[in-house]
């Protein structure tokens, strides 16, 4: 039994995430935490909110809540909104968490000892109106290369130009809208990670199998222009990790916080301490996976993430991980995908574009969002949702290619021998022939999932929905039945049996609706098949089921209009 330790991208906390932010991470590393479980593995899939920096600050602002019940509050939407996409964590973290706060500390101490972090001196917008520093997204001006009037300090929405806040044209402060503003120094923290530059590079060359998505990027932040830059850890923020050293307070820090992607990543590791506090375990089962000195030397990590976050978890976290000197676990497979864009456009969280979580599942059962969002991966390529194309693979794969199968066999079999597999007959060439082709596929869906090919597996899933309805259509048990009901019993007996087959194959994409098929085949027998002929028995004789409701309804033309003209517009 193989250990597979697994970590998605985690989410931002300021606000409901969309579609696209689902495939970009959290959803295909359920695919793949689902599937290793029903190969018998063991899996720690962990997740978190990522709740520090300073949207977090202002979407609490805006809400006119304290950042921390904003926080709190967002934390129990995004987790019911995960678990009714079922979404299989083992534990769904906080960034906020006093485990993450004790374990950031203790790296900032380790990075510290090891001289791998340096104090600068810098330049920062002052706020007299506000009494603070502002961060870049603090800052809110006129864009001077396209004119949007709600360009940010770090970069405009509009055309996403890259901005310093002192390009801004009438600046003002985006907390209190005041344009007392001026530029005062400040000291901050920087992560020596061009001193690590060698190190990282000489890893990431070591890492063969990754996809060239994730080494390109990560190749194009330590060679380009003047190669691996250090990086600011610490920020002028009143919500965050505040800045010690180990447990000693930071002489010059006092009143600042760690920057958010600074203490995002480290989170992953603290969410593991989580789920072993809330569980009451010792620490020991925590380390085992995380402490090559404790366990984990045999553990397969696996990251999930979208392009935009390789960078940090190519560089900056391993930097850190690297740099404290200590036996932590380092990522084995950094899985990246490209972005999915929404019918002619892009998604957009701040300016509600496109179909977020709560809205899909208000709409319809997550499985049919899972099966669209998992078929049409952005993998080699940016992908893009339109409603038509959403409307056809539902009504094709799921309620003609499945649907379909598994209501034909089912009430053919109940009309004819009853709710219960049929006795008599048995398995001739044509089953056989069957039983040959499912193996095969099946051998080659096992070999895309294992290598996190998460297109080629769905396409592989339908093939091997397919061959079950055309092995129906050619043995047309219907027609049989007339003439000899004692091999329409054999026929029908396999296709109650691939019911159960499909259940268990189908179990990653569409978790719910497997359950469904096993319910009305009265079975808990979610055995991997390792020999397709034994598992096309797996329901004998006389074993009672049921005929379930239609499993997937079809999109009509309607419905795709209706919610085209919806979700046309922007999100209130």
């Amino acid at each position: 039994m193989a250990r597979i330790l697994i970590t998605s991208a985690i989410p931002y906390i300021n606000g409901i995430k969309h579609l696209g932010n689902l495939i970009g991470s959290q959803l295909p590393a359920d695919l793949f935490a689902r599937y290793q479980r029903g190969r018998g593995n063991e899996v720690m899939f962990l997740c978190a909110t990522d709740e520090h920096g300073t949207p977090a600050e202002l979407a609490a602002a805006k809400a006119g809540k304290p950042v921390a019940e904003y926080c709190a509050e967002m934390h129990e939407v995004q987790a019911d909104i995960a678990k009714r996409f079922g979404l299989s964590f083992d534990h769904f973290g906080r960034s906020s968490s006093p485990q993450n706060h004790k374990l950031t500390q203790h790296f900032a101490g380790k990075l510290a000892e090891a001289g791998l972090i340096r104090e600068v001196t810098e330049k920062q917008v002052y706020s007299n109106a506000d009494d603070r520093f502002l961060p870049d997204r603090y800052i809110e001006g006129t864009c001077p290369n396209c004119g949007y009037e709600k360009a940010r300090g770090d970069q405009c929405e509009n055309c996403t130009k890259q901005l310093d806040p002192t390009d801004l044209i009438d600046p003002r402060s985006a907390i209190s809208g005041s344009t007392d503003l001026e530029v005062r120094e400040t000291k901050h923290l920087y992560l020596r990670q061009s001193a690590m530059k060698d190190q990282l590079d000489a890893w990431i060359d070591s890492k063969t199998d990754w996809p060239v998505l994730t080494t390109s990027i990560a190749k194009k932040w330590l060679h380009d222009g003047d190669g691996l830059q250090d990086r600011g850890i610490t920020r002028d923020l009143d919500w965050g990790i505040p800045v010690k050293k180990g447990d000693e307070d930071w002489p010059g820090m006092e009143g600042k916080v760690f920057y958010v992607w600074f203490d995002a990543p480290i989170e992953y590791i603290a969410c593991a301490k989580e789920w072993a506090d809330a569980h009451g375990k010792p620490d020991a089962e925590w380390e085992r996976w995380w402490r090559t000195d404790k366990g984990a030397d045999d553990v397969r990590y696996v990251q999930f993430m979208g392009k935009d976050n390789v960078p940090f978890h190519t560089l900056s976290f391993p930097a850190t991980i690297l740099g404290s000197g200590e036996p932590w676990k380092l990522v084995d497979h950094l899985k990246s995908f490209n972005y999915l864009n929404y019918d002619g456009g892009q998604f957009s969280t701040s300016q509600g574009r496109g179909v977020f979580m709560d809205q899909a599942l208000d709409i319809l059962p997550a499985d049919y969002w899972r099966w669209w969002l998992l078929s049409h991966a952005p993998e080699s390529s940016d992908s893009e949702f339109t409603w038509e194309n959403f409307q056809q693979s539902v009504n094709k794969d799921l309620a003609d290619v499945l649907g379909n199968f598994v209501s034909r066999i089912t009430k053919f079999c109940r009309s004819k021998f009853g709710e219960e597999v049929p006795v008599g007959g048995a398995y001739g060439e044509r089953e056989q022939a069957l039983i040959e082709e499912l193996t095969k596929r099946i051998r080659a869906y096992e070999a895309h999932m294992e290598a996190m090919e998460v297109r080629k597996s769905a396409q592989e899933l339908r093939a091997i929905w397919v061959a079950g309805n055309e092995y129906l259509q050619a043995a047309a048990p219907w027609s049989t039945f007339k003439e000899d009901p004692e091999q329409a019993a054999a026929q029908v007996r396999m296709g109650l049996n691939l019911i159960r087959l499909y259940a268990v194959l189908s179990a990653p994409f569409i978790p719910e609706t497997s359950a469904r098929m096993l319910s009305a085949m009265n079975t808990l027998d979610t055995s991997w098949p390792e020999g397709v002929d034994a598992a096309l028995s797996a329901l004998p004789a006389g074993h009672a089921f049921t005929v379930p409701d239609v499993l997937f309804a079809k999109i009509t033309d309607e419905q795709r209009e209706d919610w085209q003209t919806r979700f046309a517009g922007v999100r209130s």
